[in-house]
């Protein structure tokens, strides 16, 4: 198939991109460069690129494609946070004006990345995809809405998917630091502390970015009918860890570390676990390849081959939110988030 990946340069694109082209797919991607230069390991793979911000898509950009398989966005709580409007024009409003576009010009098949913070506030039960929304945060509101303003839209000749992915971790071209699994070996490899930033109670189901992309192709691939209009959440059922637990999981992986809790280690109000058999049985070409534990070594292994460093860890490169901060400072992007010159 001909597919658009829009956010093709970030943390998952960089993954993802490598296994489309594996399995033969013509690949072209859409990324407005906002994060281009977050390379934290050498790029897998090339594709044409089309340098876009997602909210100045046209019809011409969609043209003769197959499938849009939709990543770009502002794509965490903290970066939802820093704006709310403008996260909702973003992952919101033109998410579901980008799916509009593709609907008219005749692309089949929209995969949208949604996430598991819809869920938001659920506590303890685990949820399946009929679970109601909770969200906590304009991240998660900006994923119910989009995912609410795409549904109608589905017809004979228009099948979205929405993948509602547990929180990421894993070793990327575009790696990032401020994701749970990520931090806490980069700071148990760096200061020999498991530092948390919660009090460690709070529920979060975790899933490799090698598996997302996974899940990605495999619904790209699937029969329309199996896959029609349908939510998925992305993960394993073994995958639901308290944030302690991971902690846990980390100070056993890296030698000489151990946990300790940041001065305003708090509740966090996102506590959430999924269900996610749905995928497992209905979606037969989706195989999960990674546990927690090989993960953990794997980003071990990493930091070590790299030499990561504390400065570089705490710094803006890899953090999303950091990043953006430092871009505005400079005057390289304006207060739209859109670059400038």
């Amino acid at each position: 198939m001909r597919v658009l990946v829009t956010g093709h340069q970030g943390y998952i694109g960089s993954v993802l991109v490598p296994q489309l082209l594996g399995a033969g797919h013509d690949v072209v991607g859409l990324d407005s460069g906002l994060f281009e230069q977050c390379l934290y390991l050498p790029e897998q793979a090339s594709v044409p690129c089309i340098a876009k911000d997602i909210r100045d898509v046209e019809s011409a950009d969609l043209l003769g494609f197959d499938a849009v398989l939709h990543l770009a966005g502002l794509s965490n709580d903290p970066l939802g946070d820093l704006n709310p409007d403008l996260t909702l024009e973003i992952n919101h409003r033109a998410t579901v004006r980008l799916a509009e576009i593709s609907k008219q010009v005749g692309v089949k098949r929209f995969i949208f990345s949604s996430s598991c913070s819809t869920y938001g506030a659920s506590g303890d039960d685990l949820l399946d995809e009929t679970s109601a929304f909770h969200p906590v945060t304009p991240y998660g509101k900006s994923k119910v809405l989009s995912e609410q303003g795409i549904m109608p839209m589905a017809d004979e000749d228009f099948c979205p998917v929405y993948l509602r992915n547990a929180t990421a971790y894993g070793v990327s071209p575009r790696l990032r630091f401020d994701l749970v699994v990520n931090n806490l070996v980069a700071w148990a490899f760096t200061t020999g502390q498991v530092m948390l930033k919660s009090d460690g109670t709070p529920w979060r189901p975790v899933v490799h970015i090698g598996d997302i992309s996974r899940a990605f192709v495999a619904v790209l691939e699937a029969p329309a009918e199996t896959v029609h209009n349908k939510a998925f959440n992305v993960a394993r059922n073994e995958d639901n860890y308290r944030i302690s637990e991971i902690a846990d999981a980390v100070g056993a992986a890296v030698p000489d570390s151990r946990i300790s809790y940041a001065a305003d280690a708090g509740p966090d109000t996102r506590n959430y676990r999924v269900d996610s058999s749905k995928i497992m049985t209905e979606v037969s070409g989706f195989r999960p390849h990674w546990h927690l534990k090989a993960g953990i070594s794997e980003l071990y292994e990493t930091y070590q081959k790299t030499g990561l460093k504390l400065d570089a860890f705490e710094g803006p490169t890899f953090s999303r939110i950091q990043y953006l901060r430092a871009r505005l400072e400079e005057g390289v992007i304006g207060e739209d988030l859109r670059k400038r010159g």
